[in-house]
């Protein structure tokens, strides 16, 4: 686990956001048990989650189309809930940061960390904006 102190501001960038943290396996099975689409994130104290991640996930919030529900897991503190998280994303192997949108809890769309390290924000956000287009309401 990593400091609680030091994870607070990237916890604080999201939850700014709406975002809504999920601490338990409970807390993710109950969040995709609601109908509709829901918008996970594994956050990560890695520089490609601090420099594209997070900030094209706030990006991707200014389009019109969003999902119903964004939550979010964080990768080395909540290892319960971000284990249960990704049983969720298989075939997909575990990566942080990562991105996945759901719909009535099965997986419609993923952004695993070599889609995001390297990237800017506007293209994590962009790829982000056409799921939203392609899926949500």
């Amino acid at each position: 686990m990593y400091d609680p102190q030091m994870v607070q501001p990237m916890r604080d960038e999201l939850t700014t956001l709406g975002v809504t943290e999920l601490l338990t396996a409970t807390d993710v099975d109950s969040a995709l048990r609601t109908p509709g689409t829901t918008l996970i994130f594994v956050n990560s104290v890695c520089g490609c989650a601090a420099g594209s991640a997070r900030p094209g996930l706030r990006l991707s919030l200014m389009a019109e189309k969003k999902p119903d529900q964004i939550v979010t897991v964080f990768a080395g503190m909540e290892t319960e809930a971000t284990a249960r998280a990704r049983e969720y994303f298989k075939p997909y192997r575990p990566s942080s940061p990562q991105i996945a949108l759901m719909k009535d809890g099965q997986l419609v769309q993923m952004i695993q960390r070599q889609d995001i390290e390297g990237s800017t924000p506007d293209v994590v956000a962009t790829e982000l904006q056409s799921a939203y287009d392609a899926h949500c309401g």
